[in-house]
């Protein structure tokens, strides 16, 4: 199977805002390759954050579409 780009990101964002990933994108084969390495980069947040379809969004980032910036993964306080 061939390597495909994932963008994963919180849903909804937490209430913690330091010391945490609000998002990803990750070359792999499938989504749970995707989530797994997630996880293995993830901050502070908790351990099935990046696993959970109820936490997190996962979809494939297709080479088609308008030109513009995939993910800006920014906090400021």
């Amino acid at each position: 199977m061939a390597l495909r780009l994932w963008l994963l990101r919180l849903t909804p964002i937490p209430a913690y805002d330091w010391d945490c990933a609000f998002g990803f994108v990750v070359r792999a084969e499938t989504e749970a390759d995707a989530r797994a390495l997630a996880t293995k980069e993830r901050g502070d947040e908790d351990e099935q954050t990046w696993l959970d379809t109820d936490k997190s969004s996962c979809v494939p980032l297709e080479a088609d579409g308008e030109c513009g910036v995939i993910l800006r993964d920014f906090n400021a306080s």
